[in-house]
């Protein structure tokens, strides 16, 4: 199977050097506070098309023939891909068709079509829109660019890696990156091992679709899907086998996060580092702020954030989803009595509290003279609520 190498992700870096962006690293100075290492974040976020997947597809794409050119492209993915396909497929004049689940972001969808692409909705995840796009090409004689199990694409991706040592002057010890169908990884681990065979790669995945995990473990190509994910950009439920067969070579660990921790890294972001990511390119900071990855005191450690793209329906969603893990935000529900004062008793408890109600809402129960009130507060942190729980339920009324 091919090999991907140290010089095919520098040909890629000159090959795609007038499109793509070097773009920034920044210093978490919360999160090397938080853990004495030395935590810096590499911003694919700021990316042409707002993701690392621009330099994979424009590398695949100018090493296409003209025949391949001539007979168009397509593409399957869950949005990123997507925009880098159309973008460099625009700029070649080569007719574009993307497949995209129909759970993708909205934001990712529009953006596709901006660009010029014809965009086709199939299934929940990319492996669905993956199958769909096969379909077509059988049809079309069109040319399939593959979003992450291709030496082209994986090169590209691997560019990161080279901009990382260059940005860090070669002090980098540690990289953590997103694991989808495992492109991004595969390529900064390729790049990255072979400027420093002591730099540590850890891949970090959602613990719904832990598709990468259950294959290092299993020690072969492994399905796996438990459900839906907010982090869509890496919903993939099997790895490809040229992705594997490198990432089981030069990954050092591979770490799996909940949604719930997700959702809290993306507010972590956007608060301390005012940085907009979506569901994928959180995962690495939720890695460390669950404390599933550790570092070291003094340790170099580089988180990617792979890309931006996000809905924002779904990022008013996912906020909500990270204030309630965090503790700054409480919903509960409590019978009162159904007669003046009888709200006031509970608002005056919370108030008391220091907590700011965001919603009180009152609604008719099957008793006569009690009516049931859902709250939702805005709180400090946990032992905030823990203190808010106890004078209400010390003051009579039964949280639920």
């Amino acid at each position: 199977m091919t090999k991907v190498t140290l010089e095919d992700v520098k040909k890629a870096q000159e090959t795609i050097k007038d499109i793509v962006k070097k773009t920034d690293i920044l210093e978490s100075t919360k999160l090397s506070s938080m853990t004495g290492a030395n935590v810096y974040y590499k911003c694919e976020n700021l990316q042409k098309t707002g993701s690392f997947k621009v330099r994979g597809a424009c590398n695949k794409i100018a090493n296409l023939t003209n025949e391949e050119k001539a007979n168009g492209v397509i593409a399957s993915s869950a949005g990123n891909h997507a925009q880098g396909v159309a973008l460099g497929a625009k700029m070649n004049g080569i007719e574009a068709t993307i497949v995209m689940p129909q759970t993708a972001p909205l934001a990712k969808v529009t953006a596709t079509k901006s660009y010029g692409a014809n965009v086709v909705l199939e299934g929940l995840v990319y492996d669905d829109a993956y199958a769909k796009a096969l379909e077509i090409q059988k049809e079309t004689g069109a040319t399939f660019l593959h979003p992450f199990n291709d030496e082209y694409v994986i090169a590209g991706q691997g560019t990161i890696a080279l901009e990382i040592f260059e940005q860090m002057n070669n002090k980098v010890d540690t990289i953590l990156c997103p694991i989808g169908g495992g492109g991004i990884i595969a390529g900064v681990a390729v790049a990255a091992k072979a400027l420093n065979p002591n730099v540590k790669i850890i891949g970090v995945q959602t613990a719904n679709i832990p598709s990468m995990y259950e294959s290092m473990k299993a020690g072969k190509v492994t399905t796996a899907f438990k459900d839906t994910s907010v982090a869509d950009g890496i919903s993939v439920k099997t790895v490809g086998e040229l992705t594997f067969n490198i990432v089981k070579d030069l990954v050092d660990d591979v770490i799996l996060v909940e949604e719930g921790e997700i959702a809290e890294g993306l507010l972590f972001l956007m608060e301390n580092q005012k940085v907009v990511a979506e569901g994928s390119g959180a995962v690495t900071t939720a890695a460390i702020l669950s404390g599933k990855y550790i570092p070291k005191k003094n340790e170099n450690v580089v988180c990617i954030i792979s890309g931006g793209n996000i809905d924002i329906n779904t990022l008013n969603r996912i906020i909500a989803i990270g204030l309630a893990k965090s503790g700054r935000r409480f919903s509960f529900s409590t019978n009162i009595k159904d007669k003046p004062g009888g709200l006031g008793e509970l608002t005056r408890i919370i108030g008391g509290e220091d907590a700011n109600i965001i919603t009180a809402n009152l609604s008719a129960t099957d008793e006569i003279g009690v009516l049931n009130a859902n709250m939702t507060l805005e709180t400090f942190d946990h032992n905030h609520i823990e203190r808010i729980k106890k004078e209400v339920s010390e003051a009579g009324f039964t949280i639920k």
